[in-house]
């Protein structure tokens, strides 16, 4: 198993807008897609205007089958292109993750699927 950290900064005083753009057109989407969300966050404290999301994959493999799948989707299309003119974000991070032998996720432990 590996997991997509994924990073955006968003330009002050315009995250709110996005999240709740994302949640009505890209969240179905990417549950569609992508599947496994293990978390889901925006920052209180520290660094601001950061979205952080963890997505759960099979393999390196299984990740760019899936992500190559909901970019073809007409929606998540629809979604880029809105949220391109938003202009809500100043930069993204991704980093892919590997568990520690003894960590495994389970279903549930961060109140996803």
């Amino acid at each position: 198993m590996i997991v997509d950290l994924r990073v955006y900064t968003c330009v002050p005083r315009r995250m709110a807008e996005w999240v709740a753009l994302y949640e009505a057109e890209a969240w179905p989407v990417q549950q569609k897609h992508l599947g496994r969300c293990v978390g889901w966050y925006t920052t209180m404290e520290g660094a601001l205007n950061k979205i952080v999301q963890l997505w759960a994959y099979d393999s390196q493999a299984d990740r760019e089958t899936r992500r190559a799948a909901m970019a073809m989707d007409p929606d998540w299309r629809s979604f880029s292109e809105k949220s391109a003119k938003l202009g809500a974000f100043m930069s993204q991070e991704n980093s892919i993750l590997r568990p520690v032998p003894f960590f495994e996720i389970s279903s549930g432990q961060f109140g996803g699927r």
